[in-house]
């Protein structure tokens, strides 16, 4: 009778030595397969996984500002900034000389957007709202927002909301929703006529609608 511990040796290198022929024969397979030519004469590569599609990322030249950089009214190397309509340009820098008379600096949280960087703001919106229908009561579509449209300025901070809320009519300024006192627009009939009537949120809004 064989001694238990070298009849388990034999059978363990046994097992080696046919672990081994069949991962020879498996990487022989593969390297002939590889080589095959296909119909057209060339040779068959196995395909490459597909590629995850890229997230889109908006920068400065979409107007995305980040929390910490909030530009003045005055930057001309924001493109969130100089791309608003001139009149409106006109009109918030006008405002922001007089604040500064007070003592308050008017900054710019969003002005001009990208229609790419509007349409993420509108995702990340559905998502964090749970519907659209919530969603559109925050954010406008590419197609209706007048951000897009270099018609609309997001002002911060709350000392700078509180000085437009009673001067900036003066200057054509006006808060246009009733749950967004950061949203400015030019309403250039606002200095003599004071501002209009404001929608209750974007979704009021017959611009919306389009």
């Amino acid at each position: 009778m064989s001694h238990p511990a070298a009849s388990r040796r034999a059978r363990r290198r046994r097992a080696l030595v046919l672990f081994g022929t069949a991962a020879v024969t498996c990487a022989l397979a593969l390297a002939v397969l590889q080589t095959i030519p296909a119909a057209n004469g060339s040779v068959a590569v196995p395909p490459a996984p597909p590629l995850a599609e890229a997230v889109y990322q908006p920068t400065a030249a979409d107007g995305f500002i980040p929390e910490d950089e909030r530009p003045t009214v005055f930057d001309d190397s924001s493109p969130a900034v100089v791309n608003l309509r001139p009149e409106l340009l006109e009109a918030i820098r006008a405002a922001a000389k007089r604040a500064e008379r007070d003592g308050v600096e008017l900054r710019v949280n969003s002005g001009w957007r990208s229609a790419e960087y509007q349409q993420r703001l509108l995702d990340d919106a559905t998502v964090e709202y749970g519907s659209a229908a919530e969603a559109a009561r925050w954010v406008a579509s590419p197609a209706t927002s007048a951000h897009v449209t270099g018609d609309a300025v997001d002002f911060g901070p709350d000392r700078a909301l509180d000085w437009l809320s009673q001067h900036g009519d003066r200057f054509g300024l006006c808060q246009i929703y009733e749950n967004e006192r950061w949203h400015y627009e030019l309403r250039p009939d606002a200095a003599a006529d004071g501002c209009p009537q404001m929608y209750a949120d974007p979704t009021d809004d017959p611009r919306m609608q389009s």
